[in-house]
């Protein structure tokens, strides 16, 4: 992988001769957090924690909750820009994109055909085998279609353990690691109940790492990878936001050669749904061969105490501020250009 897809310490600021723009000039700043997706709470930690960065370093930054307030406020209220800190459907998913392609407002993070793709599992599973980009063998269970005999056919074309996972959550949020074929009706169940379609996938044994990327295109690069240890290997919503017991990683440890090959993969990733401002790819190793497997994109990934984007960027000596500030300073629209 060449070093210059890889973020440092010593490239960690603007350009050589360049001067990023301080954050009063960067006009009226709407905070979007909360929202109306199951991930609302996250939502919320990510928003708040961003909403200080930004004022640290200057900004007229305010936070907006788009499931109390009308969208169009913002134009008439003189926002310039969007930081979007919102998390799963209506905030990830291209819809808060779409509306602010119509009101003109650049925003933070991928456009609306990316974000669209990238909130759907199969979907972006379905662009990344295209490419020959790894990632667990899977089917598709379909709402209304949950019959008994296909149900249990699952474990006998992907093998046990299973996953099982809504197609278009986040956050961990409905997934089930089946281990015998009695639990399948009732983690189809699960998963059901929040999307209709349920996403059956190989399970991967191995470590479990995810990869930062920030920017876009060419200009694209990968922050270091973090290894995560999760108790009995469990990285579920629990151990993702309210506990301490799950550990990172940074660097990750890995067998040389591997944390290069893993950036390179992610950074294929991003580009082939054309991601841009940021965006986090979480990978499992299988511990027998070695070989990484994608798993699925995040395109707007958590800003929390515990969220991995800061840790990783952090590693490559890139400030929680400044990272904020970093991801304002790219804010786009897909018809119009950067701001």
């Amino acid at each position: 992988m060449n070093s210059s897809n890889v973020v440092k310490s010593s490239d960690a600021g603007p350009p050589q001769g360049a001067r990023a723009p301080s954050g009063a000039m960067l006009g009226k700043v709407a905070v979007l957090m909360g929202g109306a997706s199951a991930e609302r709470e996250i939502s919320f930690m990510s928003g708040r924690g961003v909403l200080a960065a930004l004022l640290s370093k200057g900004v007229d930054a305010h936070a907006f909750d788009p499931a109390e307030r009308d969208l169009g406020e913002l134009k008439r209220e003189g926002f310039a820009r969007c930081f979007i800190a919102l998390h799963g459907r209506f905030g990830e998913d291209g819809t808060v994109q779409g509306a602010l392609e119509l009101l003109g407002i650049p925003y933070t993070g991928s456009g609306v055909m990316a974000s669209s793709i990238a909130i759907d599992k199969v979907m972006t599973k379905r662009v990344w085998i295209a490419e020959q980009i790894p990632t667990p063998r899977y089917t598709v269970l379909h709402k209304g279609a949950f019959e008994r005999s296909d149900v249990l056919a699952v474990p006998d074309q992907l093998g046990l353990p299973v996953i099982v996972k809504p197609a278009r959550e986040g956050s961990s949020i409905g997934v089930t690691k089946v281990t015998g074929y009695s639990d399948m009706a009732a983690a189809v169940e699960l998963a059901g109940g929040m999307d209709p379609d349920v996403l059956c996938e190989e399970c991967i044994e191995g470590d479990e790492v995810t990869c930062p990327v920030i920017g876009e295109g060419r200009n694209a690069r990968a922050l270091p990878v973090i290894r995560i240890v999760a108790p009995e290997g469990n990285y579920d919503y629990q151990n993702k936001y309210f506990t301490e017991d799950t550990h990172y990683l940074v660097p990750a440890g890995l067998p040389p050669g591997e944390e290069e090959a893993i950036q390179a993969l992610a950074l294929k990733a991003y580009r082939v749904l054309g991601c841009r401002g940021w965006g986090r790819i979480d990978v499992m190793i299988d511990a027998k061969t070695r070989t990484p497997y994608l798993l699925e994109i995040n395109t707007s990934p958590g800003m929390t105490g515990h969220s991995l984007v800061p840790m990783s960027a952090k590693a490559a000596g890139i400030s929680y501020e400044d990272l904020c500030l970093r991801l304002l300073q790219d804010t786009a629209l897909d018809a119009g250009g950067a701001a």
